[in-house]
């Protein structure tokens, strides 16, 4: 089955509920957004976490240093890189590191092959000149199966909900998604029925041998 991670969580009761309803990792944006957290939120949040669960930390163009430092003090297991961040860079916070690209047209995803060997799989999100993510927007999803074709895992962000969800997957046959605003009632507060209704639909797919996992 494909992979789930469930994005801008805030909150213990939220990534409780994720958890419970089979999200396989759980995302904390640390970057300006109204689903900001601060590194004592997460680190508290995690300690409740059952083993298995994968955490994310999400930063834009942040010092390595202060990335590292923040890793080490919630005790993170990969970062998500929405920035202008370098190869060099991401090569520095692997095996952790996850870059996003935000996807306008092909040149978005021929910009990928530059990180070969610098991740551990890309986030291909929809662009806009006012945000590096939660855009609530989908992106041409044929530009996502030409992202697939550089060899790398792809994680299909933009837009998705329990709605589109199906189609996405079957279209694009991504490593995993991520969801964020499309599970949300309120900008950090997650719905117990989106997040149920999108994993549901997830299940009743049948993703043998459609998945890149």
């Amino acid at each position: 089955m494909v992979k789930v991670k469930v994005c801008g969580i805030t909150d213990s009761y939220d990534a409780s509920v994720a958890v419970e309803l089979g999200a396989d990792s759980l995302g904390f944006i640390f970057a300006p957004s109204p689903r900001r957290v601060t590194p004592e939120e997460v680190r508290t949040i995690v300690l409740t976490l059952p083993p298995f669960v994968q955490t994310v930390g999400v930063f834009i163009d942040d010092d390595l240093a202060a990335i590292k430092q923040i890793i080490d003090f919630c005790g993170l297991d990969l970062v998500q890189l929405h920035g202008d961040e370098s190869p060099e860079m991401c090569y520095e916070l692997m095996p952790r590191s996850i870059k996003a690209f935000r996807v306008r047209d092909e040149s978005s995803v021929s910009a990928i092959g530059s990180y070969q060997g610098s991740v551990k799989a890309v986030l291909l999100d929809s662009y806009s000149e006012e945000k590096r993510g939660g855009t609530g927007k989908t992106f041409d999803w044929n530009l996502a199966v030409k992202g697939k074709e550089m060899g790398m895992p792809v994680i299909l962000s933009g837009g998705l909900t329990p709605s589109n969800i199906q189609e996405a997957i079957l279209n694009v046959k991504p490593y995993a998604i991520d969801v964020n605003s499309g599970v949300e009632k309120s900008p950090g507060r997650k719905s117990l029925i989106l997040m149920k209704k999108l994993m549901e639909t997830i299940r009743r797919i049948d993703v043998g041998g459609l998945s890149d996992d």
